[in-house]
C-alpha cells in the first residue's frame, strides 16, 4: 500500500465532496494519455484518502492502477473505471483538451465523458452517502463496503490493467459482490441504457502464400489472391447466427486485404487479410477459431492463421442489483433504462469472470472526439444516480 502523493492536494479543492465538477476538472487537467498517467491517479488517491479509503497503488509493468476500499463488510460494491484517455488529436477543439473549462454549463476536455466524469461522480456519490464528515481510515458505510478499481490501461492494450488488478484482488480476498463500470452507456440522454453484457471480440490474420510470376504466364505461378478471395467469400457466405433474446446477431467484418504489390503485371507471392468477429453467446472464441481453421484448410491449405480473442461474450442476469440500478436511474432521470448487450468491448469482460457486473455512465456521443464534453448537470445527475444505487445496494444482504 502506497500513500497518495501530497502534491495532488493542490489540484483538488475541498468542495469535491458533494460536487463532482471540481474532481472531474482536476482529473481532466492531468494529461493521462495512454500509457502515461499525468498525475491523474495521484489526484484520485488523494480524494479517496480524504474519504477514509485504504488506497493501494498497484503498478504492473508501465501501467498505473489503483484499488481503494472503504470498510470490510458485506455487501461489497465495487466501482470500476479508468483514468487513461486517448490522444486529443491536433485540431477541432474549441477549448484546450486538458484545460477542463466550463462554457455555457458544459465541461470540455479529454476524458470528460470517457470516463473521468463518471469517476468523479462516483466519488461525489460516496461522499454524499457518507455525509459531509470524513470518516476515519477503515470506517465503511453501514452494513457494507465500497471499493474502486481504477486502471490506466483501458484505452491501451489492456494487459497490465484491470486483468492484473483482478488477479491481485482475488489473492487478497477483495472480490466484490457486484461491480458497476462507469463507461458511457447512453447514446443521447442520461438514463437510456444499462449494459448488462457485451459481445465477444475475435481478431484474425490470414496469410496465403503462392508462387510469384508474370500475369501473362499464370500457369507458371500460383496466385494466392484468388485463393484468399475464395476463402473470404466462404467466410462471408453464411451468417454466423440470427441472434437471440439476449444478443444481436454475431457479425464478421473483413478489415483489410493487403497484397503490397506495386506492379500490375506480377502475380504476388503472398496475400493477407484481417478480420474481426463480434460474437454473441451462441459461440465461444475457441469454437470460432476452429471454424476459421476449417474454412482456411478447405480453401487455402497450408495458409497461416493467427487468432486473438480479446474477450468472450457474457451477460449478467437481471437480479436484485441490476434491478436496483435500473430503479435508481428511473427515479433520478424519469427514464426507464433499456438493458442492453450491444456495442464494443469494455473491461467488464474481465470483471465478469469474477462477479456480476453492469455498466452505466454518461452520454457517450462525444467520446474520443474533438471537444469531448459533458453537461455539468449530467455530472450532478449521475452522482445522484450512483448515490441512490449505493444506498439501495447497501440494504441488501447480497446482490
Amino acid at each position: 500500500m502506497i500513500q497518495p502523493r501530497s502534491g495532488a492536494e493542490r489540484d483538488l479543492p475541498s468542495t469535491f465532496r458533494r460536487d463532482p465538477l471540481a474532481l472531474a476538472q482536476a482529473l481532466i487537467r492531468a494529461p493521462s494519455i495512454t500509457p502515461a498517467d499525468g498525475g491523474a491517479q495521484d489526484v484520485l488517491a488523494e480524494a479517496l484518502g480524504r474519504l477514509g479509503f485504504v488506497v493501494h497503488r498497484l503498478p504492473f509493468g508501465d501501467t498505473p492502477n489503483l484499488f481503494a476500499r472503504l470498510g470490510s463488510g458485506a455487501p461489497h460494491l465495487c466501482f470500476a473505471g479508468h483514468t487513461d484517455v486517448v490522444p486529443p488529436g491536433d485540431s477541432g477543439w474549441t477549448e484546450p483538451p486538458f484545460a477542463a473549462r466550463v462554457r455555457d454549463g458544459v465541461l470540455y476536455g479529454r476524458g470528460a465523458c470517457d470516463m473521468k466524469g463518471a469517476v468523479a461522480s462516483f466519488v461525489a456519490a460516496v461522499a454524499a452517502h457518507l455525509g459531509e464528515g470524513v470518516p476515519g481510515a477503515g470506517t465503511g458505510p453501514a452494513g457494507g463496503s465500497i471499493s474502486l478499481l481504477i486502471t490506466g490501461d483501458e484505452e491501451g492494450p489492456a494487459t497490465d490493467g484491470t486483468v492484473r488488478v483482478l488477479e491481485w484482488m482475488a489473492r487478497e480476498a477483495q472480490i466484490p459482490d457486484f461491480c458497476l463500470v462507469g463507461e458511457p452507456t447512453n447514446p443521447s440522454a442520461l438514463g437510456e441504457v444499462i449494459k448488462i453484457g457485451r459481445r465477444g471480440s475475435l481478431n484474425a490474420t490470414i496469410a496465403v502464400s503462392g508462387i510469384q510470376g508474370h500475369t501473362a504466364y499464370p500457369e507458371r505461378a500460383d496466385n494466392p489472391v484468388h485463393r484468399l478471395l475464395g476463402l473470404l467469400g466462404a467466410l462471408l457466405a453464411h451468417p454466423l447466427d440470427a441472434g437471440n433474446e439476449r444478443f444481436e446477431p454475431s457479425g464478421l467484418q473483413v478489415t483489410s486485404v493487403d497484397v503490397g504489390n506495386p506492379a500490375r503485371n506480377v502475380i504476388p507471392a503472398r496475400a493477407e487479410a484481417k478480420l474481426n468477429i463480434r460474437f454473441n453467446d451462441c459461440h465461444s472464441g475457441d469454437e470460432l477459431s476452429a471454424w476459421l481453421r476449417a474454412v482456411c484448410d478447405a480453401h487455402a491449405p497450408g495458409c497461416d492463421l493467427a487468432v486473438t480473442v480479446s474477450g468472450e461474450a457474457f451477460r449478467t442476469q437481471a437480479g436484485a442489483a441490476v434491478s436496483a440500478l435500473a430503479e435508481s436511474v428511473r427515479r433520478c432521470t424519469g427514464r426507464q433504462p433499456r438493458l442492453d448487450t450491444g456495442g464494443g468491448t469494455s473491461d467488464a469482460r474481465f470483471i465478469s469472470r469474477y462477479c456480476p457486473v453492469a455498466e452505466f455512465g454518461l452520454v457517450g456521443a462525444s467520446m474520443h472526439k474533438s471537444d469531448e464534453h459533458v453537461p455539468v448537470e449530467d455530472l450532478h445527475r449521475l452522482a445522484e444516480i450512483y448515490r441512490t444505487f449505493i444506498a439501495t445496494f447497501m440494504q441488501q444482504d447480497r446482490p
